[in-house]
């Protein structure tokens, strides 16, 4: 037991031909390539996560200035603003409220009804 654990401890089956020491090498180059395709993976999550946060703060500030935005126009668009408005270039509101008109559509016969 005591020559086994020395023995991995000094990396003999690294060197030792009896071990196959080619197919050790093999495997340990396949973890390193392993561990290197992992910690690249990490990275790239990391450097997505950190554009999320960051994408997620500009959607919060772009949605806080549509709202004030929306409230101004709100404001803008109400009949005393606009009276306001018009007032300073001398046009004032309608004392008579104006008239729906209403166009009656002609009902459009169909072939067969021409026909008949």
């Amino acid at each position: 037991m005591k020559n086994g654990v020395y023995s991995i401890l000094k990396a003999r089956f690294l060197i030792n031909e009896e071990a196959n020491a080619a197919k050790n090498w093999r495997f340990i180059v396949f973890l390193i390539l392993l561990a290197i395709i992992m910690i690249a993976n990490n990275n790239n999550v990391d450097q997505k996560v950190f554009k999320i946060i960051q994408l997620s703060g500009e959607v919060k500030e772009l949605r806080s200035e549509f709202v004030d935005r929306r409230s101004e126009l709100m404001k803008l668009k109400m009949e005393s603003t606009v009276t306001e408005k018009m007032a300073v270039k001398g046009i004032l509101p309608a004392s008579v409220p104006p008239v729906k008109v209403i166009v009656k559509k002609k009902e459009e016969k169909g072939f067969f009804k021409n026909l008949w």
